[in-house]
């Protein structure tokens, strides 16, 4: 995540930290077939914004999160 943008951090603090949204995570990678299917999956899941409200829950953020898993 060090290269990443703030706002892709934000959202992968947010999956990371959260146990239900860790294991929705966790969930969605192991039915997905890859990392782009998985993001679709997660974003069906979540609410608009971050728990925070800073950030919006997007396709490229969700992925570039999903870079660390």
């Amino acid at each position: 995540m060090k290269n990443e943008s703030w706002p892709a951090r934000n959202v992968h603090l947010w999956l990371s930290n959260d146990e239900g949204l860790y294991n929705l995570v966790e969930f969605a990678l192991k039915e997905a077939r890859n990392k782009d299917e998985a993001a679709r999956l997660i974003l069906t899941f979540l609410p608009d914004r971050t728990p925070d409200g800073i950030h919006k829950y997007t396709f490229s953020t969700v992925r570039a999160a999903l870079n660390g898993w």
